[in-house]
Parts: C-alpha cells; structure tokens; sequence
C-alpha cells in the first residue's frame, strides 16, 4: 500500500473514530458543536498554512464559486442531512446509505473526468458496500429518513467531487481550512434557524475535549489526509476508503469499551478490505475512444516526423526544433 492509499484509509479510518466520541457531545447543541468544530480546524489549518509558507492565492469568481458549494454541499449540508436523519430514522439508515459512497465514487467519478468506471473498481465498490452494509447492521427506515440519507449521500459525493479542480490550485491544507472557515457562519445559521439562541453554551470539560477530537482528528487530520490522496487516486479509488468508516468506528468501539464487535461486524470489516484490495489492482479508468483516438493521431503523426528528418541532419537540430514548441 502507498503512501497515499495509507492517507485515504486513515482519513476515512479516521472520521469514523467519531463514534466514540459522539455520546460525550450528545447534549451539546449539534449545529453550535458542528460550527465550533470546523471554526477551530479552520484556526489551526490557517496556522500549519502560513508555518508552511502557503499564502493566499488569487481565484476566480467561479473557483470562490466552487469553494463555497463544497463548503455548502461537503460540510453543512452533509452535517445537516446526516442529523436530520439520525432524528427521523435512527443512526442505521444513514450509515447504510452512505455505505454506497464507493460505487457511486467508481461509477460518477470516471465519468465526470472523461473516463470510463472500470469494471473491477465498480465489483470493488460492491463488495465494499456489502461489507460496509453488513458491519453497519440492517436497521429499519422511514421516507424522511430515507430522503435525509439520500441527500448526505450526494454531499458526500460533493465533498470529494468538487474538490478535484481546486486541489491543484491551493493544495490539501488551505483548502482544508478555507472550506472549514466558510461552512462556519452557514452553521450557525442553521443553528439558530432550528435551535434558536440555544444554538451556543458553555461546554462541559468532557464535552470540549470531545470538540477538540473532533476538530483536531476527525478535521484537521483527517480532512487533509483524504485530500492530499483524493487527486492522486482518482476518485472511484479514494472512494473505495469510505468503507474504512464503519470499521473505524467497529474498532474505536472495541478499544474503548463501548461494545464488542460480532461475528457479523469481523465480517463486514473483512468484506470492505477485501474490496479496497482488489479495487487498487484496477488498471487506471480507459479513456473514451475519441479521446484515445487523438492521442493516436499525435503519436503517428510524430513517428512520421521522426522518420521524415533527413539522415544527416543532427540530432540537437531536431531536440531544438522540438523544444520550441514546449512550453
């Protein structure tokens, strides 16, 4: 496994952590929590940036666009959907439905580059939705629910999706920390819209050590782990990682006491690894045919120049000619 399959797994590993952590917060007002989170990861992200030398860069009006749909989609939205549909239907229903995070990764995100979904990734996505599936339990659902989940499940593709072209432009940390700053105030508001002036308190000791874990770990770390590896994947590998969070939370669980895992749960942690495993033997996404077919085009047409240079004619006159054209 490289090193930035390793980053994927343990941003994802990571996020399910929280799991352990969620009952010390139960009783602090979710939207004031989540907004407190993400504020403090925004201050600590800022401060690795500039320790790094990363200073501002100059976007575009659609890449401020871009930004703040992810911050949207990725962060306050999925939080909200994800909350909502704990509240309707239980915690099983949204975990299960976003247990289909890697292959709707293998099969939206090939597609959204100009591939095509490999047929390996996409088994890989299905054996790693039956493992995610079968380690979050069946659970029972509702309408609501179901449409709550659903709508988490599109801001999860959001999240990875829409991060994709400004990666190479501000990199994993400040893009880390500018979506983190800017789902902020959208939290808050949220907040006070559905839990009024209750949206803040005072946190208890145990409560902001558990705000602390979630912004340090379950943010900081982890937002720039699955970032720094998401381009280098692609998105319908990086996507097969999402099941490492039920096996996340399985393995937290154990550690601290809070439950043992079943038969079923080994099972279904067993089942998501196998899927990340064969997933990464994938070949890379073919190319469309037209696609490949201009890239033919070029390369016979720089074999005919080759074969068209006169034989005496040196060899640094044709490495000059050619350099001329590169940029």
């Amino acid at each position: 496994m490289n090193s930035h399959a390793a980053g994927a797994a343990g941003a994802m590993f990571l996020v399910g952590t929280l799991a352990a952590v969620s009952g010390v917060i139960a009783d602090y007002p979710v939207y004031g929590g989540q907004a407190l989170r993400y504020a403090l990861a925004a201050v600590i992200l800022l401060a690795v940036a500039r320790g790094r030398g990363l200073g501002l860069v100059r976007l575009r009006p659609r890449q401020w666009a871009l930004l703040a749909a992810l911050s949207v989609t990725g962060l306050v939205l999925f939080n909200v959907c994800v909350i909502e549909a704990a509240r309707a239907a239980g915690p099983a229903l949204p975990g299960i439905v976003l247990g289909t995070v890697p292959l709707a990764l293998a099969l939206v995100g090939p597609i959204l580059t100009g591939g095509r979904p490999s047929p390996r990734v996409v088994a890989a996505g299905l054996v790693v939705v039956a493992g995610a599936t079968l380690a979050t339990g069946a659970g029972s659902g509702n309408p609501a629910g179901l449409l709550w989940s659903l709508g988490a499940l599109v801001c999860e593709l959001c999240f990875s999706l829409l991060a994709l072209p400004l990666l190479p432009l501000i990199g994993p940390v400040r893009l880390s920390a500018w979506t983190s700053a800017l789902a902020v105030p959208f939290l808050l508001v949220a907040g006070v819209a559905l839990d009024g002036r209750h949206v803040l308190r005072a946190p208890t000791a145990a409560e902001a050590g558990g705000l602390a874990y979630l912004a340090l770990v379950v943010t900081t770390v982890a937002f720039f782990l699955w970032y720094r590896s998401l381009p280098h994947l692609g998105a319908d590998r990086a996507g097969l990682f999402a099941g490492m969070i039920p096996v996340g939370a399985l393995v937290t669980a154990a550690l601290v006491g809070v439950a043992t895992p079943s038969a079923a749960d080994l099972a279904g942690a067993a089942l998501v690894i196998s899927g990340i495993a064969l997933g990464l033997r994938s070949p890379s996404p073919r190319l469309p045919a037209r696609q490949g077919s201009r890239q033919g085009a070029r390369l016979a047409a720089r074999q005919g120049a080759r074969q068209a240079r006169p034989a005496g004619a040196p060899r640094g006159a044709s490495l000059a000619s050619r350099k001329g054209t590169t940029r």
